[in-house]
């Protein structure tokens, strides 16, 4: 009940919590419930913006549920207990992590009076947070927030203190506050710090946990501030609890909730999810047809009118046929048409410019933001299709098929490659056989006319066919054209050289084998078809004839024998023999035809049976040494079995050793009549009979091989039999064996000689009077001979191989040897060639040849190479040229061996 005026105010508890401060922005004022409270949901559906990604524990909202009776316990509870809970103080948790879908997640939440069971409930619709992809986009995590009113007194305003519990209303705190800071919101205190001295504290998100540090206490006066600006859009409420101890941390006062809203401001701009739509519309779409869907967001609060935005068109692109073509739902960002007139051969597409704005499209305080919307005018079937012409002509030659014979065209307005373009063609008279068909051309729409029978000149030269053209979908409701346009084809067929063709084909001929050569076999004639052209007779010849029996006449076709006829050939399969036949004409081109002959070849007895197998085995005893043999014969029947098996009267041996028994008409079986018979080989003729009229007998030989056998019947003393006669089998194997080894061998031998050369060749490479380090090798000569011996050779001293203590008179050095001084004194160098004194003897002697007109052609610059210092050998140098004029005697040469003898006669010879 409300207090009536003057009536005394209710006096709380002298335990009860106080608030010492109210808040800055305005004074926590008491009031009244309204006379008619209804316990329950305030609304049926309550929807909230989430973020797309949800994690478990993740506070998503709070429920507001009105209590008309302040003692009422209620327990709140979820339809989808798996993926949401709802807390004792209305707030709803995830139970999960999960990714929200792009349509509204829905699930029911229920409370229910814990003494009554009685029960409410609120669906919920969680819609998830638009992905920004502008500049000023924010990635926020916007909670909404309802929050539980404060159980009251039904007849007080004041607070009401339960349990010793603390109880405060929400604070309100508005967004992008400027401060200053820190910034005081409201004083807390308990009843019992006039007798003890107690520290408060506050915990939570904001406080001490993250994001820490907004919200601070004073722990002596139970101050509460906020540091720094709050962002609705990030956090849209706090959810603190504060904590009153002793100064020995002993808790006197059960922890309270404290719920700080923070209230919306108009900070954020109206989002397009996309920056430019595409959506279509059908031509000739009547007024207020559907075409798409704009939507925008606002990061602002969506229940206040920060974030309730309104739509419109701001302008269209082309105007015609009006400049007004489209509506847009201001609310729902719906798109419909207006107006009458689309007509996509006219205008296929039309640009709209789309503005969203916020604080209910108040275009003084709202902030707005424009998106583009492309509409294409999609093409309906409102144009048949319709032929360039009346009558197409073509010409096919005649028994050609798959040919195309003519092309039809046809013109037809709407888009093209689509339903209401593509055309399909039938037709409707003049081919009664279904020689014709027409297929469509998908790229250029056009119907192929081709024919998939043969025609044939002689019977039908000319057709008159009557076709008709239709689009794939049917014309759409109300057009006043035609569905289907009509044209007629005329093709001429063409008379060409048609190849003979034999009657019948192939053509059987039954004939007893054994006719002789030369004998008239039958008559195989072929026909033209050609009937209007001249031509001559035909032409035969043979084109097949495996085994060369026959021949034909080449101008009456008459086909006789070459060669006896025999069944029993190779080239006869199943008693038929096949020939294969030419008939050719002289028409432009000429042209020719095969038929084939077919021989069926009747038996005669003209084959004698003969013993299988050619060989056997059998012991010298007279059990066991039964022999089963057969009677093979050529022939068929009549001519074949069953057989008479006999042993000839010559020589006596044979019916005194054997006997032969027939078992069946083919099979007979041969055994020893004689107890013992040696072991080796014996022939052993037959005498068989056929069953054919006259009768064909031969006699077989059969090679029967005795042995001494076993307990089981098995030969024991075979290589005894072996060597006396061997098979042919045993003799190719014997001879394989005897090749291979000889290959063997072979390979052998070549690999002994091969390995003996690459020794021989590594001797002589490790041989130490071959050994290039210690020898004096033979190079081709170097220079020109006798002619070639005016050089200067001191240039070719190296300074390191000059000895200081060496130095020679002037008088006794030798004129091609370099002047030695006693200074400069030259340091000791590297085995490297000095680059002075090779280069200058080179460029030295290039000069030379170069300015000497009478120098030989192999007088030219010749390059040696450098070979380095540290030679044992002393100094060229020592040796004067015939040109130096010493006086030194080079007679010694000449017992130095016939490789010096040049050299004696060049030095010791004078002047001559």
């Amino acid at each position: 009940m409300c207090r009536a005026a003057g009536a005394p105010p209710r006096i709380l508890p002298p335990l009860a919590l106080m608030l010492l401060a109210a808040l800055q922005q305005a004074p926590i004022k008491a009031t009244c419930e309204d006379m008619s409270c209804k316990t329950g949901f305030p609304e049926d559906v309550h929807s909230a913006v989430v973020s797309r990604s949800v994690h478990g524990g993740q506070p998503l909202l709070n429920v507001r549920f009105r209590s008309c009776d302040g003692n009422k316990k209620i327990r709140f509870g979820s339809s989808e207990p798996e993926d949401f809970r709802v807390g004792e103080d209305g707030v709803v948790y995830a139970e999960r992590s999960f990714q929200l879908s792009a349509e509204p997640t829905e699930f029911v939440v229920s409370a229910q009076d814990k003494e009554t069971q009685e029960e409410w409930q609120m669906r919920v619709k969680l819609t998830p947070e638009p992905a920004f992809t502008g500049p000023s986009a924010k990635d926020h995590k916007k909670i909404e927030d309802i929050i539980f009113p404060w159980q009251q007194h039904k007849h007080s305003s004041h607070l009401k203190r339960q349990k010793r519990d603390w109880v405060i209303p929400p604070i309100n705190l508005p967004e992008n506050s400027r401060g200053p800071f820190p910034q005081e919101l409201v004083r807390i205190r308990s009843d019992r710090d006039k007798s003890l001295s107690l520290r408060y504290s506050v915990t939570g998100p904001g406080a001490d946990q993250p994001p820490t540090g907004i919200f601070i206490i004073n722990p002596i006066s139970g101050q509460l501030s906020v540091t720094k600006p709050l962002d609705r859009e990030q956090i849209a409420s706090f959810h603190l609890r504060a904590h009153a101890v002793d100064v020995n941390g002993n808790q006197v006062e059960n922890p309270i909730d404290i719920v700080i809203n923070v209230i919306d401001m108009n900070d954020n701009r109206p989002e397009f999810l996309h920056q430019v739509w595409n959506g279509t519309v059908p031509e000739g779409s009547k007024p207020g047809t559907y075409v798409m869907t704009v939507t925008a967001i606002d990061a602002d609060d969506p229940n206040a009118q920060n974030g309730m935005l309104r739509y419109r068109i701001l302008s269209q692109a082309p105007s015609s046929p009006s400049p007004n073509m489209f509506t847009i739902n201001n609310e729902t960002g719906d798109i419909i048409t207006v107006a009458a007139g689309l007509d996509r051969e006219k205008v296929q597409q039309y640009t709209l410019i789309i503005q969203a704005t916020d604080m209910e499209g108040n275009p003084t305080y709202g902030l707005s933001n424009t998106a583009t919307a492309v509409i294409t005018v999609t093409d309906v079937n409102d144009n048949p299709p319709e032929f360039t012409a009346m009558t197409f002509y073509g010409e096919v030659p005649e028994n050609r098929v798959d040919v195309i014979v003519a092309n039809l065209t046809v013109t037809d307005k709407d888009q093209p490659h689509t339903p209401a373009w593509n055309a399909m063609y039938r037709m409707t008279g003049g081919d009664p056989t279904g020689r014709f068909t027409i297929l469509t051309d998908p790229n250029s729409n056009d119907g192929l006319v081709t024919v998939v029978k043969p025609i044939d000149f002689e019977t039908n030269r000319m057709f008159v066919l009557t076709v008709a053209a239709e689009n794939q979908v049917p014309l759409a409701k109300g057009i006043q054209h035609p569905p289907q346009s009509t044209a007629t084809v005329s093709i001429t067929v063409i008379d060409v050289n048609e190849s003979p063709y034999f009657v019948p084909n192939p053509k059987l001929v039954r004939q007893e084998e054994g006719l002789l050569a030369g004998s008239m076999l039958t008559t195989f004639t072929a026909q033209d078809p050609d009937r209007y052209m001249q031509q001559t007779s035909l032409r035969y010849s043979k084109l097949s004839d495996p085994a060369n029996w026959l021949k034909i006449d080449p101008v009456n076709g008459q086909i006789t024998t070459t060669a006896v006829l025999d069944r029993e050939s190779m080239y006869v399969q199943n008693n038929m023999y096949n020939a294969t036949f030419l008939a050719s004409d002289n028409g432009i081109p000429p042209m020719s035809g095969t038929g084939t002959l077919q021989i069926y070849l009747l038996d005669i007895n003209d084959n004698a049976p003969q013993v299988n197998p050619k060989e056997a085995t059998t012991c010298e005893t007279l059990q066991p040494n039964a022999i089963n043999i057969t009677a093979v014969d050529p022939d068929i029947d009549p001519n074949a079995g069953p057989f008479a098996f006999e042993l000839p009267d010559t020589p006596p041996s044979i019916k005194r050793n054997w006997t032969i028994v027939r078992i069946s008409g083919d099979h007979a079986q041969l055994s020893l009549r004689i107890r013992f018979l040696e072991a080796g080989i014996y022939d052993v003729p037959i005498v068989i009979t056929d069953s054919g009229n006259p009768h064909a007998s031969s006699t077989s030989v059969l090679k029967v091989k005795v042995c001494q056998c076993d307990i089981n019947g098995d030969c024991t003393d075979v290589d005894r039999i072996v060597g006396a006669g061997l098979g042919t089998g045993a003799i190719i194997a014997i001879l394989l064996c005897i090749i291979i080894l000889l290959v063997l061998v072979l390979m052998f031998v070549v690999w002994m000689k091969r390995r003996d050369k690459e020794r021989q060749a590594k001797q002589l490479l490790i041989d130490p009077e071959d050994d290039v380090r210690d020898n004096i090798l033979k190079y081709d000569e170097e220079g020109g001979g006798e002619e070639d011996q005016d050089y200067d050779l001191s240039q070719l001293q190296q300074p390191d191989t000059v000895e200081p203590d060496a130095i020679k008179p002037v008088g006794i050095r030798r004129l091609d040897e370099r002047p030695i001084h006693a200074e400069p004194q030259y340091p000791v160098r590297s085995a490297a060639p000095h680059p002075g004194d090779i280069g200058d003897f080179i460029n030295e002697g290039l000069k030379a040849a170069d300015n000497d007109p009478t120098a030989p052609p192999y007088d030219s610059l010749l390059v040696f190479d450098y070979e380095g210092s540290g030679s044992t050998a002393g100094s060229l140098s020592s040796l004067n040229s015939s040109s130096s004029g010493g006086e030194q005697d080079y007679d010694y040469l000449n017992d130095w061996g016939p490789r010096f003898k040049k050299l004696a006669d060049m030095y010791g010879g004078g002047d001559d």
